[in-house]
């Protein structure tokens, strides 16, 4: 074992070794050019030395990971006499992965650890140690290097994991025997081609009678959308209604999970009478169904049958993710049109300006999207379980390998988690629709200029929305990063205002005050840049809904007699309808 002392200087002789073969090979490049400077081109002379640069850092790079497994040897070695010894690297405090005490307490363990963390740090620092390319393919090379890092992972295999090994002891290999039936269950449901892995134990939960319980009438539909109308809970509500437009990627029931964290419900016992769309779960014939129709057949038939309904001209509107982004197109071809059926817009986690659209702009290049074109000509829809894989792959460490341990490898059945029963629920997704809104959008970033996409034949400008906004977004948000978020309510004409919660796209919306949890940023100012907007905010505790209702009571109108679910339109079936319970997966 080499000591301390042996180890620095060895270090030392090779960073001097590297330093003088550098130094040479430039000095001979620069005396090359001098002699011929016709022959040796100056430019080329400077990339033949960002190139010996670009080895000198891969160099130190490789001495570097040498200098540090020898240390951990060292300090492994110290360990193993009982001598104290710090670490060489720990791994992060929000990983959960290393979490069980062998991990610190047993030395093998805590060398396999550390050897792991050290390698991965490796292979991602040196995925990008390119100067020639740019930064969109930079992501995407991160991006699948850590997929890869993250699925070398020692907790991933059964040899390596204490928890695996201690129950594979203590049940005798049943554990194992379990996971692999489980394994062949998962593959059969995705009929052998794709493993349908179980988030949560499905058979504990059911839309409508333990999730989703908010009690309303479905009190029309047509082949896109149910619209739901919900009971009200006080004597007097607003006399403006309230639309909810919810992404079609997955389902509106994330706002009604369970009573004590649904925005729907709260929202309702606040005095508003709320109507939530329930989108179609599309199959085949829907192939053709454009990002348009969700407009005409959603959200603008929504309050035409709302106005029936209610006899109010206008409601406020919310928009919740693609939703929102749904909703702003809407708002640009209203104010187009010189309609004014909606009176606000509150956009939760929303997208306008995709410039930088976050982890998922990874996925998104020509190549990609003609490959998922062919895909989705094949059977005119994207399968949702495809859509919840690159989620998951974007969070893999904990939307992915702990359900694979778990399931496969402890043999375990998954827990009851409302959130994920919700997550695993998938939605198909029209082909010409997705289409559009994946190339117009996210690819060529259309809708933030002005004429640059066309709603129902009519070019759309975002800077024409003149009426009251209110964004939501979240500080940690990978789907929707704020400060993109920020940038498109910067687009808006009218008052806006930007608020900025914590957690991420789903915690950070469904947030419910009696939790406390988390806190919100606001500022009164839309200001230039989005950091300077953070730096004058205020910090200010708990959920951010209380701030969202004191602003919208102004936009809703006097109080009025309460309104029961289809006084003028006809109760087709209880809330939450039919639409949302289609599942694409058996359970």
């Amino acid at each position: 074992m080499f000591s301390g002392e042996t180890v620095e200087l060895l270090k030392k002789i090779s960073e001097s070794h590297i330093e003088m073969t550098t130094n040479f090979l430039n000095s001979s490049l620069d005396n090359l050019n001098k002699a011929n400077p016709a022959l040796f081109k100056s430019e080329r002379v400077e990339e033949l030395k960002n190139k010996i640069s670009k080895s000198t850092a891969l160099s130190q790079d490789s001495m570097q990971l040498f200098t540090e497994y020898v240390r951990l040897c060292q300090y492994t070695m110290a360990k193993s006499i009982g001598m104290e010894a710090e670490p060489i690297v720990a791994p992060d405090r929000s990983d959960r992965r290393f979490s069980d005490e062998n991990w610190n307490e047993n030395i093998a363990f805590d060398y396999i650890k550390q050897f792991y963390l050290l390698s991965s740090r490796y292979i991602l620092n040196l995925s990008l140690e390119n100067e020639h390319i740019d930064k969109k393919h930079e992501k995407q090379i991160e991006f699948y290097a850590k997929q890869f890092t993250d699925a070398l992972s020692p907790n991933n295999f059964a040899a390596t994991n204490p928890v695996v090994l201690k129950q594979t002891i203590e049940s005798k290999g049943e554990n194992l025997i379990q996971g692999l039936n489980t394994f062949i269950e998962d593959l059969s449901r995705g009929k052998g081609q794709k493993l349908m892995t179980r988030m949560t134990n499905n058979e504990s939960f059911e839309v409508g009678k333990n999730i989703a319980t908010t009690e309303g009438k479905v009190i029309f539909q047509n082949r896109l959308m149910q619209l739901i109308q919900y009971n009200p809970t006080t004597k007097t509500v607003f006399e403006t209604p309230l639309l909810i437009v919810p992404p079609w990627i997955n389902k509106f029931y994330i706002l009604d999970l369970r009573e004590e964290n649904s925005f729907i419900k709260w929202a309702v016992d606040q005095g508003h009478t709320v109507f939530v769309i329930s989108w179609k779960n599309p199959d085949a014939s829907y192939a053709n169904t454009k990002f348009d129709d969700y407009m005409l057949e959603g959200v603008l038939t929504a309050t035409d049958k709302i106005k029936q309904e209610t006899g109010i001209n206008s409601v406020n509107a919310i928009g919740y993710c693609i939703g929102g982004t749904l909703l702003a197109a809407t708002n640009a071809y209203l104010a187009k049109k010189s309609r004014k059926p909606i009176k606000s817009a509150t956009y939760f986690t929303t997208l306008v300006d995709f410039e930088e659209p976050g982890d998922l702009g990874v996925f998104i290049d020509e190549e990609k999207l003609d490959a998922l074109d062919v895909d989705m000509e094949k059977d005119g829809f994207l399968d949702g379980t495809t859509m919840a894989t690159v989620f998951n792959m974007l969070r893999a460490n904990d939307l992915i390998w702990p359900f694979f341990i778990n399931n496969y490898l402890l043999g375990k059945e998954p827990t009851a988690f409302d959130l994920l029963y919700w997550n695993s629920d998938s939605t198909r997704i029209p082909a010409a629709a997705h289409s559009f809104y994946l190339r117009q959008c996210y690819l060529h970033n259309l809708l933030r200029e002005p004429g640059g996409i066309e709603m129902n034949g009519i070019p759309i400008d975002l800077s024409k929305i003149k009426i009251p906004t209110y964004f939501i977004s979240t500080r940690e948000d990978h789907i929707t990063p704020w400060k993109s978020t920020y940038e498109g309510a910067r687009l808006m004409s009218g008052p806006t205002r930007f608020v900025l919660g914590g957690s991420g796209h789903i915690a950070g919306i469904i947030n419910p005050p009696a939790k406390n949890k988390y806190n919100y940023w606001t500022n009164n100012e839309i200001e230039v840049d989005a950091d300077d907007w953070l730096d004058n905010a205020k910090s200010n505790e708990g959920s951010w809904w209380p701030d969202w209702q004191k602003w919208i009571k102004t936009k809703a109108g006097k109080k009025i007699p309460a309104r029961k679910p289809a006084s003028k339109l006809k109760a087709l079936e209880d809330a939450p309808g039919s639409y949302v319970k289609e599942r694409i997966v058996s359970d």
